[in-house]
């Protein structure tokens, strides 16, 4: 009988298996990628898109056109395209990032041959009708009004323009923005976005032959092509900065530290994963454990690295009481010295390891994980040997190694540090 007084021991995870996708082309050229699994009567095809053309003094026509893209055709209105979508139990989502766009159908294999039809006259015929774009503008400056009210919020969009300046990554938006949306800026964009020289399939669950040959004859052909130029930055890593708005009233302060990093391509993403980890990557971290559990100036602290394809950066994020903020920094601060100058003991390394090894293990729960998990090194420009390194830097590297990256990259003299509320 199990003694459930007795914790199981630990079991290292010995090797991880994923799934890799097949390749095929449409007759366009547009590439398919297939996770396969014939388990359930179920498949997500995924319609991926570079974002284009990027332009400061129109930084909202990518995200208006994302949010837009299924509100009209020249053949059906919004409602329609609801209706139907809905009559066939299907469901349909758009998502706006900042390298891509996407397009993302979820639908019962019987009825692939019905919603295709559906999926490309939004691909290919959205109209952007005037009084949408109106109501999106309202209910958008609605929004933005509210969110910059609160300190995460105003603090994290603050970090990012610190960092990335007047770029997709980091423009400031402002109201103005909104009222300067022009229906035929949103046009333009989708034209040229949203092309089959732009675009890319992930497709993940029950895909066989026949499913490809209806996708073929719905998006293989009769697509018109673009000129698109795909987004371009350069960033440079600054000076230390401080971003510092006061709020006389505010209970909590809102803290956002950190700087420029690299991103997955890099040589040293693995290790410096680990390491952000020890410091504010799970809730037994160090930052948790010290100003959550023995100081108790917050409900939540934690850190992380950000992969986008220009750039990576590294962040460590909290909201605290507005009394103890100047406590909170300096605790924020002597962690991070503690592992440029101390190395991480075997005990909680060896726990770290298990955290790490054992969240990639439980990502992987289903045919989609499995399609993300190819996505994050496809358009990185990597393959399946990233996760083979990856696996072998947890289970292998040592607290001398660990001391080394935290030497290298956490460089507090380069942090940007952004404080919204009181200090």
């Amino acid at each position: 009988m199990l003694n459930r007084q007795q914790a199981p021991d630990f079991k290292q995870v010995s090797t991880i298996n994923f799934i890799h996708p097949e390749k095929k082309v449409l007759d366009n050229g547009v590439p398919v990628f297939t996770v396969y699994s014939g388990e359930q009567d179920l498949v997500r095809i995924e319609f991926i898109f570079d974002n284009v053309n990027w332009k400061l003094e129109k930084p909202l026509q990518a995200i208006a056109v994302s949010a837009l893209i299924n509100n009209g055709t020249n053949k059906l209105t919004s409602k329609e395209i609801a209706e139907q979508i809905d009559f066939y139990g299907a469901f349909f989502q758009t998502e706006y990032a900042q390298d891509q766009s996407s397009v993302t159908l979820y639908t019962l294999n019987k009825h692939l041959h019905s919603v295709l039809p559906i999926v490309k006259d939004v691909l290919s015929e959205s109209q952007f009708p005037q009084h949408e774009l109106d109501i999106y503008i309202q209910n958008q400056k609605q929004k933005l009004q509210v969110n910059l009210k609160k300190n995460d919020v105003l603090s994290r969009k603050e970090f990012a323009h610190a960092l990335f300046g007047d770029t997709a990554y980091g423009v400031n938006i402002k109201a103005e923005h909104y009222d300067a949306l022009k229906r035929e800026d949103l046009i333009a964009y989708f034209k040229a976005a949203y092309a089959p020289n732009n675009c890319t399939i992930i497709v993940s669950g029950k895909f066989d032959n026949t499913s490809f040959e209806l996708l073929n004859d719905a998006f293989g052909k009769d697509w018109e092509k673009s000129n698109a130029v795909k987004n371009s930055f350069n960033f440079t890593t600054t000076a230390k900065q401080f971003v510092y708005t006061e709020k006389p009233e505010a209970l909590q302060s809102a803290i956002r530290i950190g700087q420029l990093a690299i991103n997955r391509t890099h040589e040293d993403f693995s290790g410096l994963q680990i390491l952000n980890t020890v410091l504010g990557g799970y809730f037994g971290s160090r930052l948790m454990n010290n100003i959550r559990e023995d100081k108790g100036y917050t409900y939540g602290i934690g850190s992380g690295i950000s992969s986008l394809q220009q750039a990576g950066y590294f962040y460590i994020a909290t909201e605290v009481g507005a009394d103890v903020c100047s406590a909170a920094l300096t605790e924020i601060y002597k962690e991070i010295e503690i592992l440029k100058n101390e190395l991480v003991g075997e005990e909680e390394l060896n726990l770290v390891r298990n955290y790490m090894l054992g969240s990639m293990l439980g990502s992987l729960e289903n045919v989609f994980s499995h399609a993300d998990k190819f996505k994050n090194i496809y358009f990185a420009g990597l393959d399946y040997d990233y996760y083979t390194r990856y696996i072998e830097k947890v289970k292998n590297i040592t607290a001398e190694e660990l001391l080394a990256l935290a030497n290298k990259y956490l460089t507090t003299d380069h942090f940007t540090e952004v404080v919204i509320g009181k200090k």
